[in-house]
């Protein structure tokens, strides 16, 4: 097949992350990764020795209604290796978002584990929309726990959501 030539071959890309809470940078960076692969998991992580305030079933939930206009974009939830998942599922691409050097460093080591584990999955850096640059879900809760208006950062359901949690637990 010459280069310029289309390949019938679809691509199936996969976003992986905790998603607690799914940020507008996440959004951003899902929607971005949905107009440059045929279709795109959004991942969530169930890693239960990860400490998060929304359950894996709430941050499905929630990414699913916020994605919901995406028709090539589907949420699941992985309690295992992503690159299991990958290879269960035939994906070939793993899209990264970094938002600066320290980001990059971390995803490079382990885009190279992952590469061991599962050498046929790709993996992509996806460099973060300089709007949502300083978007941490970490941050987010933080901020939103001590009633900061979180409304810019985060999806309304998220803002919502994340209010209603942060009232039960105080």
């Amino acid at each position: 097949m010459k280069s310029h030539e289309k390949s019938d071959r679809r691509v199936r890309a996969m976003l992986p992350g905790s998603f607690d809470p799914p940020t507008n940078g996440h959004v951003n960076m899902i929607e971005r990764a949905s107009r440059l692969f045929d279709s795109v998991v959004v991942v969530v992580a169930d890693n239960i020795s990860k400490k998060c305030l929304f359950s894996a079933d709430e941050r499905v939930a929630m990414l699913t209604s916020i994605l919901k206009g995406l028709s090539n974009v589907e949420v699941v939830v992985w309690n295992g290796l992503i690159v299991d998942y990958a290879r269960q599922s035939g994906i070939s691409v793993m899209i990264r978002g970094v938002r600066a050097l320290v980001d990059f460093g971390y995803e490079f080591e382990l885009a190279m584990t992952n590469k061991q584990l599962y050498p046929d999955l790709e993996v992509v850096f996806l460099p973060t929309d300089p709007k949502y640059f300083v978007l941490r879900s970490s941050a987010i809760k933080e901020m939103a726990a001590f009633g900061a208006d979180i409304g810019k950062m985060v999806p309304k359901i998220v803002a919502e959501k994340l209010a209603e949690r942060i009232k039960m637990l105080t």
